[in-house]
Protein backbone atom coordinates (compact mmCIF):
# COMPACT_ATOMS: atom_id res chain seq x y z
CA UNK A 1 0.00 0.00 0.00
CA UNK A 2 1.55 3.50 -0.80
CA UNK A 3 -1.26 6.14 1.07
CA UNK A 4 0.59 9.36 1.92
CA UNK A 5 -0.60 12.85 3.24
CA UNK A 6 2.07 15.49 3.87
CA UNK A 7 2.67 14.69 7.01
CA UNK A 8 5.46 17.94 7.68
CA UNK A 9 6.90 17.30 10.97
CA UNK A 10 4.03 15.90 12.89
CA UNK A 11 5.84 12.11 14.11
CA UNK A 12 2.38 10.89 15.66
CA UNK A 13 1.00 11.10 11.71
CA UNK A 14 4.32 9.54 10.38
CA UNK A 15 3.97 6.43 12.65
CA UNK A 16 0.77 6.57 11.80
CA UNK A 17 1.08 6.04 8.00
CA UNK A 18 3.54 4.07 8.42
CA UNK A 19 0.83 1.43 10.20
CA UNK A 20 -1.45 2.09 7.92
CA UNK A 21 0.65 1.00 4.80
CA UNK A 22 1.45 -2.36 6.73
CA UNK A 23 -2.05 -3.46 7.47
CA UNK A 24 -3.26 -5.28 4.90
CA UNK A 25 -6.64 -6.05 6.17
CA UNK A 26 -7.59 -2.43 5.71
CA UNK A 27 -6.30 -2.45 2.44
CA UNK A 28 -8.82 -5.21 2.10
CA UNK A 29 -11.71 -3.58 3.68
CA UNK A 30 -11.38 -0.75 1.76
CA UNK A 31 -11.21 -3.25 -2.10
CA UNK A 32 -14.24 -4.73 -0.09
CA UNK A 33 -16.34 -1.43 0.37
CA UNK A 34 -15.73 -0.73 -3.31
CA UNK A 35 -17.07 -3.97 -4.73
CA UNK A 36 -20.57 -3.43 -2.81
CA UNK A 37 -20.46 0.45 -4.16
CA UNK A 38 -19.28 0.39 -7.21
CA UNK A 39 -20.11 -3.06 -8.83
CA UNK A 40 -23.09 -4.39 -6.42
CA UNK A 41 -24.43 -1.11 -6.07
CA UNK A 42 -23.76 1.22 -9.72
CA UNK A 43 -22.57 4.01 -7.37
CA UNK A 44 -19.48 5.96 -7.35
CA UNK A 45 -16.08 5.07 -5.90
CA UNK A 46 -15.86 4.42 -2.36
CA UNK A 47 -12.31 2.70 -1.86
CA UNK A 48 -8.87 3.64 -2.04
CA UNK A 49 -9.34 6.59 -4.20
CA UNK A 50 -11.92 7.91 -2.58
CA UNK A 51 -10.27 7.36 0.94
CA UNK A 52 -6.89 9.61 -0.35
CA UNK A 53 -8.76 12.48 -1.61
CA UNK A 54 -10.95 12.73 1.80
CA UNK A 55 -7.62 12.61 3.76
CA UNK A 56 -6.18 15.00 1.87
CA UNK A 57 -8.81 17.34 1.89
CA UNK A 58 -9.26 16.93 5.82
CA UNK A 59 -5.80 17.56 6.59
CA UNK A 60 -5.92 20.76 4.00
CA UNK A 61 -9.12 22.01 5.68
CA UNK A 62 -7.50 21.37 9.37
CA UNK A 63 -4.61 23.26 9.01
CA UNK A 64 -6.18 26.06 7.14
CA UNK A 65 -8.84 26.41 10.66
CA UNK A 66 -5.32 26.12 12.84
CA UNK A 67 -3.87 29.00 10.82
CA UNK A 68 -6.83 31.02 11.14
CA UNK A 69 -7.19 30.47 15.00
CA UNK A 70 -9.91 27.75 15.03
CA UNK A 71 -8.98 25.34 18.01
CA UNK A 72 -9.30 22.00 17.52
CA UNK A 73 -12.13 20.31 19.78
CA UNK A 74 -9.22 17.69 21.21
CA UNK A 75 -7.37 20.91 21.77
CA UNK A 76 -10.24 22.89 23.78
CA UNK A 77 -12.12 19.93 25.66
CA UNK A 78 -8.87 17.78 26.06
CA UNK A 79 -5.79 20.14 26.15
CA UNK A 80 -4.48 18.16 23.64
CA UNK A 81 -2.25 18.90 20.45
CA UNK A 82 -3.34 20.16 17.12
CA UNK A 83 -0.84 17.38 15.74
CA UNK A 84 -2.83 14.85 17.72
CA UNK A 85 -6.30 16.50 15.67
CA UNK A 86 -4.41 15.68 12.44
CA UNK A 87 -3.98 12.06 13.44
CA UNK A 88 -7.73 12.20 14.11
CA UNK A 89 -9.01 13.64 10.86
CA UNK A 90 -6.94 11.78 9.29
CA UNK A 91 -7.44 8.13 10.74
CA UNK A 92 -11.31 8.44 10.64
CA UNK A 93 -10.96 9.48 6.77
CA UNK A 94 -9.47 5.98 6.18
CA UNK A 95 -12.14 4.18 8.29
CA UNK A 96 -15.12 6.70 7.32
CA UNK A 97 -16.53 3.96 4.98
CA UNK A 98 -15.15 0.66 5.42
CA UNK A 99 -18.41 -0.37 6.93
CA UNK A 100 -19.80 -0.28 3.06
CA UNK A 101 -17.60 -3.85 2.95
CA UNK A 102 -21.05 -4.87 5.05
CA UNK A 103 -23.79 -3.01 3.36
CA UNK A 104 -24.06 0.63 1.68
CA UNK A 105 -27.19 1.30 3.85
CA UNK A 106 -26.57 2.75 7.39
CA UNK A 107 -22.68 2.18 6.35
CA UNK A 108 -21.81 4.74 9.56
CA UNK A 109 -23.30 2.20 12.13
CA UNK A 110 -21.27 -0.53 10.28
CA UNK A 111 -18.21 1.14 9.84
CA UNK A 112 -18.23 2.12 13.62
CA UNK A 113 -18.25 -1.27 14.63
CA UNK A 114 -14.99 -1.87 12.21
CA UNK A 115 -13.18 1.02 13.20
CA UNK A 116 -13.22 0.36 16.91
CA UNK A 117 -10.69 -2.40 16.91
CA UNK A 118 -9.25 -1.37 13.93
CA UNK A 119 -8.24 2.49 15.15
CA UNK A 120 -7.15 0.84 18.30
CA UNK A 121 -4.60 -1.27 16.37
CA UNK A 122 -3.27 1.29 14.23
CA UNK A 123 -2.74 3.67 16.82
CA UNK A 124 -0.89 1.26 18.92
CA UNK A 125 2.67 2.56 20.00
CA UNK A 126 1.72 5.79 18.96
CA UNK A 127 -0.52 7.08 22.15
CA UNK A 128 -1.19 4.95 25.70
CA UNK A 129 -4.23 5.10 27.76
CA UNK A 130 -6.17 7.67 28.67
CA UNK A 131 -4.84 9.33 25.28
CA UNK A 132 -5.87 6.02 23.11
CA UNK A 133 -8.96 5.93 24.61
CA UNK A 134 -9.55 10.15 23.65
CA UNK A 135 -8.15 9.62 19.71
CA UNK A 136 -10.48 6.31 19.68
CA UNK A 137 -13.62 7.91 20.76
CA UNK A 138 -12.67 11.08 18.48
CA UNK A 139 -12.36 8.84 15.42
CA UNK A 140 -15.61 6.89 16.11
CA UNK A 141 -17.66 10.06 16.70
CA UNK A 142 -15.97 11.33 13.15
CA UNK A 143 -17.15 8.36 11.59
CA UNK A 144 -20.91 8.70 12.93
CA UNK A 145 -21.22 12.46 12.31
CA UNK A 146 -20.04 12.20 8.63
CA UNK A 147 -24.09 10.93 7.98
CA UNK A 148 -25.54 14.14 6.24
CA UNK A 149 -27.96 14.21 8.67
CA UNK A 150 -25.82 13.94 12.19
CA UNK A 151 -25.08 16.44 14.26
CA UNK A 152 -21.34 17.15 14.27
CA UNK A 153 -20.03 18.11 18.02
CA UNK A 154 -16.43 18.49 17.71
CA UNK A 155 -14.69 20.39 14.68
CA UNK A 156 -12.65 17.61 13.77
CA UNK A 157 -15.84 15.73 12.80
CA UNK A 158 -16.96 18.63 10.83
CA UNK A 159 -13.94 18.51 8.74
CA UNK A 160 -14.40 14.76 7.65
CA UNK A 161 -18.07 15.96 6.71
CA UNK A 162 -17.28 18.66 4.91
CA UNK A 163 -14.19 16.90 3.00
CA UNK A 164 -16.21 13.90 2.13
CA UNK A 165 -18.26 15.72 -0.01
CA UNK A 166 -15.32 17.52 -1.35
CA UNK A 167 -14.85 14.33 -3.81
CA UNK A 168 -16.87 15.47 -6.82
CA UNK A 169 -14.68 16.20 -9.69
CA UNK A 170 -15.31 15.23 -12.56
CA UNK A 171 -14.76 11.47 -13.13
CA UNK A 172 -15.60 10.87 -9.56
CA UNK A 173 -19.69 10.29 -9.82
CA UNK A 174 -19.53 9.30 -13.36
CA UNK A 175 -20.44 5.66 -13.30
CA UNK A 176 -24.22 5.97 -12.81
CA UNK A 177 -24.18 8.21 -15.96
CA UNK A 178 -21.82 5.80 -17.97
CA UNK A 179 -24.50 3.05 -16.88
CA UNK A 180 -26.89 4.79 -18.71
CA UNK A 181 -28.97 6.71 -15.78
CA UNK A 182 -28.87 9.78 -16.86
CA UNK A 183 -30.86 12.30 -14.20
CA UNK A 184 -30.31 15.54 -12.69
CA UNK A 185 -27.58 13.81 -10.38
CA UNK A 186 -25.56 12.59 -12.81
CA UNK A 187 -25.24 15.12 -14.85
CA UNK A 188 -24.44 17.78 -12.07
CA UNK A 189 -21.54 15.07 -10.78
CA UNK A 190 -20.63 15.62 -14.65
CA UNK A 191 -20.21 19.02 -14.64
CA UNK A 192 -17.91 19.47 -11.70
CA UNK A 193 -14.63 19.65 -13.60
CA UNK A 194 -12.13 21.15 -10.37
CA UNK A 195 -11.94 21.39 -6.93
CA UNK A 196 -9.74 23.48 -4.66
CA UNK A 197 -9.51 24.67 -1.14
CA UNK A 198 -7.43 27.68 -0.22
CA UNK A 199 -6.94 29.83 2.34
CA UNK A 200 -10.05 32.81 2.60
CA UNK A 201 -10.32 35.80 2.61
CA UNK A 202 -13.19 36.64 4.85
CA UNK A 203 -13.36 33.24 6.54
CA UNK A 204 -10.24 30.53 7.09
CA UNK A 205 -11.03 28.18 4.69
CA UNK A 206 -12.37 28.30 0.82
CA UNK A 207 -13.73 26.27 -1.31
CA UNK A 208 -13.59 26.95 -4.83
CA UNK A 209 -15.05 24.59 -7.59
CA UNK A 210 -15.07 25.04 -11.44
CA UNK A 211 -17.86 24.07 -13.01
CA UNK A 212 -18.13 22.97 -16.65
CA UNK A 213 -22.21 23.66 -16.58
CA UNK A 214 -24.33 25.22 -14.26
CA UNK A 215 -25.82 21.81 -13.96
CA UNK A 216 -23.03 21.61 -11.17
CA UNK A 217 -25.08 23.83 -9.05
CA UNK A 218 -27.41 20.75 -8.05
CA UNK A 219 -24.07 18.86 -7.00
CA UNK A 220 -23.24 21.47 -4.69
CA UNK A 221 -25.99 21.93 -3.40
CA UNK A 222 -27.13 18.53 -2.40
CA UNK A 223 -24.34 17.12 -1.61
CA UNK A 224 -21.81 19.96 0.15
CA UNK A 225 -23.64 22.98 1.45
CA UNK A 226 -25.96 20.14 2.86
CA UNK A 227 -23.57 18.67 4.96
CA UNK A 228 -21.78 21.83 5.56
CA UNK A 229 -24.72 23.23 7.23
CA UNK A 230 -24.72 20.32 9.01
CA UNK A 231 -21.65 20.22 10.70
CA UNK A 232 -19.34 22.09 13.09
CA UNK A 233 -17.56 24.70 10.43
CA UNK A 234 -20.04 25.74 8.77
CA UNK A 235 -19.08 29.59 9.87
CA UNK A 236 -15.46 28.80 8.74
CA UNK A 237 -15.80 27.84 5.21
CA UNK A 238 -16.94 29.81 2.24
CA UNK A 239 -18.04 28.00 -1.00
CA UNK A 240 -17.81 29.67 -4.51
CA UNK A 241 -18.63 28.30 -7.98
CA UNK A 242 -17.86 29.82 -10.73
CA UNK A 243 -18.29 28.62 -14.83
CA UNK A 244 -15.41 29.93 -16.92
CA UNK A 245 -15.70 30.74 -20.23
CA UNK A 246 -18.75 32.38 -22.47
CA UNK A 247 -20.40 29.16 -23.11
CA UNK A 248 -21.13 25.53 -20.63
CA UNK A 249 -20.00 22.44 -21.93
CA UNK A 250 -23.26 20.20 -23.72
CA UNK A 251 -23.33 17.38 -21.54
CA UNK A 252 -25.57 14.56 -22.89
CA UNK A 253 -26.41 14.86 -27.12
CA UNK A 254 -30.53 14.00 -26.75
CA UNK A 255 -32.16 12.69 -24.04
CA UNK A 256 -35.01 9.80 -24.87
CA UNK A 257 -37.92 8.89 -21.79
Amino acid sequence: MNFNVPVKKNAKLITLLEHINRDSELLQLWKCANVNAVDRGGISDHGEIHIRIVSNAALRILRLLVKGNISPSVVTNYNMDPEDAEVIVILASCLHDIGISVHRHDHERYSLLLAYPKARQLLAGIYQDPELTIITSEVLHAIVSHNTRENCLTIESGILKVADALDMAEGRSRIPFEAGNINIHSLSARAVESVNIEEGEKQPVRIVIKLANSAGIFQIDELLTKKLQNSSIRNYVEIIAKIEGETERKLIEIYRF
